[in-house]
């Protein structure tokens, strides 16, 4: 579970959450940037200045006013932070309702050990009282209104705010539900299709190809062959966003694997592949905003942003809206 700022001085700043994750600019994109595709309307500071850091234990829990859910649309406090990007993970009910929820099995999220495709919506359980924060073990968050919210309330809540819908399996019927609505509340140009397989957004594209398009796994992997081989200059890059984890969690708080020592081999392999202060600039430069998920640490959001990160996603956006705060642009050089 997660859920992150926005920035005065960083670009996208993600937050997020089982089903809900927010960013904000430092300096927000115009509608005429919103339409023509998403290009970046700035640049990325970069800097080799290196700030205070803090460990887990130091970092402030989650605001008590969040939700686990992220259903609490009235006063969501990642909006507080003024957050105004949404990144949403969509899944379908049986009774054909689109929800913002991150798992199709409810287990880990409410204790139920049943799939959303086997409830109608009116069915569905509440989250826990208490839940987990995934990206950091041992950490827990608490909300008030814990029901699992349609994707239509999102929209009719923040009908102007850009968001990233994900599309969590290869299901037809939820990808044309989405881009219905999409198209039913007019934000083609300012909402984004997400998901891990290329056969997975092959069909979002045509379900509706006025939505920018976020970069796939294997899609990622071309893209990295591409870079070192030093022929991405020459390829066109349809994609307006790299979504990517920041390879120095892995092991830390990110455990993609259960074997320690996959764990420990991705990380170094990512950190070598990805971590390149070249390609993030290049990805940039062609109008591709690039942003790590998901950092809960000081040290992190340093990382992220000494990189050239466009934004980041975190589960603490009272900590990362303060760290923002705290280090305007005009700190930097470029």
């Amino acid at each position: 579970m997660s859920c992150c700022p926005s920035s005065s001085c960083a670009g996208l700043v993600y937050c997020t959450q089982p089903g809900l994750r927010l960013s904000a600019p430092a300096w927000p994109p115009t509608v005429e940037d919103l339409g023509s595709g998403w290009r970046t309307p700035w640049r990325p500071w970069r800097s080799g200045i290196t700030h205070p850091t803090v460990n887990s234990a130091s970092v402030p829990p989650l605001d008590p006013s969040l939700s686990p859910a992220g259903t609490d649309l009235r006063s969501h406090s990642s909006m507080a932070q003024r957050a105004d990007l949404l990144e949403l993970d969509c899944q379908l009910t049986r009774d054909g309702v689109v929800v913002v929820s991150h798992d199709e099995n409810l287990s880990r999220q409410s204790g139920l050990n049943r799939d959303v495709s086997d409830l109608d919506f009116e069915e569905l359980p509440l989250y826990k009282e208490e839940l987990e924060v995934y990206f950091s073990p041992g950490h827990f968050a608490h909300g008030s209104d814990r029901h699992i919210v349609r994707l239509e309330d999102v929209f009719q809540r923040f009908p102007q705010t850009p968001m990233s819908v994900e599309i969590k399996g290869e299901n037809d019927e939820l990808i044309h539900k989405v881009a219905n609505l999409v198209r039913r509340f007019g934000r083609s140009k300012i909402t984004i299709w997400a998901s891990e397989k290329n056969s997975v957004m092959k069909k979002c594209k045509a379900a509706n190809p006025d939505m920018p398009v976020s970069f796939t796994i294997s899609r990622t992997f071309w893209m990295l062959l591409l870079y070192y081989l030093g022929l991405l200059p020459f390829v066109s890059i349809p994609e307006r966003f790299f979504l990517c984890f920041l390879p120095t969690i892995i092991n830390r708080t990110y455990f993609p694997f259960s074997c320690a020592w996959l764990n420990r081999l991705s990380a170094v392999v990512s950190k070598w592949a990805i971590m390149r202060k070249s390609l993030i600039q290049h990805l940039e430069e062609r109008g591709v905003q690039v942003v790590f998920w998901s950092l809960n640490e000081e040290s992190d959001f340093d990382v992220a942003f000494n990189l050239g990160a466009t934004g980041v996603m975190t589960d603490y956006p009272t900590a990362l809206r303060r760290y923002l705060d705290n280090h305007q642009p005009t700190a930097f050089t470029s």
